[in-house]
């Protein structure tokens, strides 16, 4: 039996999660999901691991292998680390068996992923940082439209007339927005447009890698913006392909998923080539 954390530190949030895994049975402990706003995320991380801990009942010492993933590199007390595009597969795979792309859609990028059935990733690739297709911008016209983050994709669904935003830079995407809201442009519509924008370069992506058929799942911080997820259905659909995208509740989480598996997997593999168990740090 292996008990493994997985702690992805993002642009935005520290995700973190606790797993028992035993052969082929998973079980999934706890779980955290901490904006990092103006906190350290390195201190943030440590507090979160060592609540859940506390939260289950594990000392430091019962965890066996703590994996990072995203910007968790110079955690101190990790094990080992895991590339974002392998962690978010795994995990998505662990959320939706039938996934064979993902779309992380995170605080500054935007990332298409093809996997196999098991979350080995067969290639990727990633959007300009400067597009106008992140969690960032669009938390920066929430509070520029006066609305609530969680909004946004509730309200997007309402728009009859939507104005679509062109632009791929966000500081020029934003003057659009400031110029709709003066012409008298409803935030349904506004909203509409930047999901309309973002959903087509998304669905390019997914076609770049060759992803054109079967089941995408959507992680990172705007996979539960169901604005977005409706829009980019929308958009594969005009571009033809044959894919469906889909969340999940836990979508945010699949990156630390990811890692916490993996860790596993790396930890019960040590130990049967004859390797001394690789603890953790507490």
């Amino acid at each position: 039996m292996t008990i493994t954390a997985g702690i992805d530190i993002g642009t935005g949030a520290v995700k973190t999660v606790l797993f028992r895994v035993e052969g082929d049975k998973t079980e999934w402990l706890a779980k955290r999901n901490d904006r990092i706003r103006q906190r350290d995320p390195f201190k943030l991380a440590e507090e979160a691991y060592h609540a859940l801990l506390e939260e289950v009942g594990l000392k430091a010492s019962d965890v066996d292998y703590v994996a990072t993933t995203g910007e968790g590199e110079s955690l101190h007390f990790h094990t080992g680390h895991f590339y974002s595009m392998t962690t978010h597969a795994r995990g998505a795979v662990y959320l939706n068996p039938e996934a064979r792309a993902v779309l992380d859609i995170g605080a500054l990028h935007g990332r298409a992923i093809r996997n196999d059935e098991r979350g080995k990733v067969e290639t990727y690739k990633m959007t300009s940082q400067c597009a106008s297709g992140s969690g960032q911008f669009l938390e920066n016209i929430a509070r520029y439209l006066g609305i609530a983050q969680d909004e946004i994709g509730s309200l997007s669904t309402q728009a009859d007339n939507p104005e679509v935003v062109s632009s791929i830079c966000a500081v020029l995407a934003e003057t659009d927005v400031i110029n709709m809201v003066s012409r008298g442009i409803t935030a349904p519509n506004i909203l509409k447009g930047i999901h309309i924008s973002m959903a087509g370069r998304l669905a390019k992506l997914l076609k770049s890698i060759g992803a054109r058929e079967g089941v995408v799942l959507c992680t990172g911080g705007l996979a539960l913006d169901e604005g977005l997820l409706k829009t980019l259905n929308e958009s594969v659909k005009e571009q033809k392909m044959n894919v469906t995208a889909f969340n999940h509740p836990d979508s945010p989480f699949a990156g630390a998923i990811g890692a916490a598996l993996w860790g596993a997997f790396r930890h019960e593999k040590l130990a049967r080539l004859g390797g001394q168990p690789l603890a953790a740090a507490a």
